[in-house]
């Protein structure tokens, strides 16, 4: 019996052994192509032969360093690579270990940036309804999706929630997507004035809602008018994008797309491609010259964030990404998968929507497509795909609560960015079969 408390106590899971490519292989040496990363992490597959010599290379020279005392070149040329490679704005790097590391990180940096600017009385977090933003309690928190949250609500400090830009379930029948993308915007404005003005430190909000709502990009214009607003109240724009960054909408970022920049973005996940776990903030120099001319310190600090081996999986990582043009091959497989999901699931009388971008995206499962309504939560339809997809071969990633933390069923899917027109096909197919296995098991069960 195993001491590991695991994530499902009950749960029979298969044990992986090894990997290589898009695959992932068991004990039994049953092999599963692995379309979701993991969770949106292993995004250049598994076994590289280029991460692993990294990883060889910097173990011979040096495994740890702690930041206490030393900086490591490894780290500074990751950083430098990360700041080259990002818009002008994104000036200045801090290196963690993963995504809800990095939430906390940005969120203490945000405040603090204000108490260096003499600004101390702000103190209020703003997101959105069924977002997520990491399990610490500063991240969760700041996450609005209520199941997450319901049982841990007396430990987390007080934040506030607007509407998510979730066009299939709020764009109004008269709307167009920018006009809607404008209203729901400008519940960020009347939360502020509703605060005061001077009394907000930030808002924080995913590029692309990933986990909680199953890959929901923006509308066109929406984030343009959250930037806007920030700008006018002086407010700082932290994005996440912990699942939905680093090449895998197809650019780097996944706001180079929106035509913004925001003050802070929060990566992890792809970052490191699973080889290593790290997450960074990437931020302006408004918020380091505020530093560096006030206390001359972060307030914060772990110990292993600038770990030695993980900045080498992550340049290692960059470097892989850029030597084989790989968020090129993002772009065209993700148009080829866009377009099979159609083929396959345009008609499926319980497929919703079909929403993502790049090598990112998302299926709605719904009773009915005509009216849109879920299937009962107590059926977790979620987990019986995910069941019948490893039963197939394939690695998917379900999840229930799409709507409210409670209702509503998705799946989501980031393949690596290595894959090509055939494992395409092939995962598409399986999910189908899946899919369609798991309806036909769920509705026969009795009630």
């Amino acid at each position: 019996m195993s001491k590991i408390l695991h994530r499902s106590i009950h749960a029979e899971m298969p044990v992986a052994v090894s990997g290589r490519g898009i695959e992932l292989f068991d004990t039994d040496g049953k092999a599963y192509i692995d379309a979701c990363g993991g969770a949106a992490v292993s995004c250049l597959g598994h076994g590289s032969p280029d991460i692993l010599a990294a990883l060889h290379a910097q173990l011979d020279k040096l495994g740890y360093a702690h930041t206490g005392f030393f900086t490591t070149d490894i780290a500074e040329r990751l950083a430098d690579r990360l700041v080259d490679d990002s818009p002008e704005g994104i000036d200045y790097v801090y290196l963690v270990s993963g995504g809800s590391e990095a939430v906390e990180a940005a969120l203490k940096m945000a405040r603090q940036y204000f108490v260096e600017k003499g600004e101390g009385g702000r103190r209020h977090v703003i997101a959105r309804r069924q977002s997520y933003h990491g399990n610490t309690l500063g991240a969760l928190a700041a996450g609005g999706n209520e199941w997450r949250r319901a049982q841990f609500k007396p430990l987390l400090i007080e934040t506030h929630h607007i509407a998510p830009c979730y066009a299939y379930r709020g764009r109004l029948p008269a709307e167009s997507e920018p006009q809607y993308g404008e209203r729901v915007a400008s519940e960020l404005e009347a939360k502020i004035l509703e605060l005061g003005p001077h009394e907000v430190i930030a808002f924080v909000a995913e590029t692309i809602v990933g986990a909680t709502a199953g890959v929901v990009p923006p509308v066109e214009g929406y984030f343009k008018k959250i930037r806007e607003i920030c700008d006018r109240y002086g407010v700082l724009l932290i994005l996440d994008e912990v699942m939905c960054g680093m090449g895998r909408t197809g650019t780097l970022h996944a706001f180079e797309q929106e035509g913004i920049v925001p003050d802070v973005v929060v990566i992890a996940k792809g970052l490191g491609g699973g080889y290593q776990p790290i997450g960074a903030v990437l931020f302006g120099r408004h918020i380091y010259d505020a530093f560096a001319s006030g206390s001359g310190f972060f307030q914060h600090g772990h110990t292993y964030m600038g770990h030695p081996m993980a900045a080498a999986a992550g340049l290692a990582v960059q470097d892989a990404i850029r030597e084989y043009g790989l968020l090129e091959n993002v772009a065209n497989m993700g148009k080829l998968l866009n377009r099979r999901l159609r083929e396959r699931f345009d008609r499926h009388h319980h497929i919703g929507d079909i929403r993502g971008r790049g090598l990112f995206w998302g299926l709605e499962i719904v009773a009915d497509r005509s009216d849109k309504s879920p299937f009962d939560p107590a059926l977790k339809l979620h987990a019986a795909v995910k069941s019948e997809a490893m039963t197939r071969g394939l690695m998917v990633y379900p999840m229930g609560g799409t709507i409210d933390g409670m209702r509503g069923d998705h799946i989501l899917l980031a393949p690596p960015f290595i894959v090509n027109a055939g494992q395409i096909s092939t995962i598409v197919e399986r999910l189908g079969d899946s899919l369609d296995a798991a309806i036909a098991r769920s509705l026969a069960v009795p009630r």
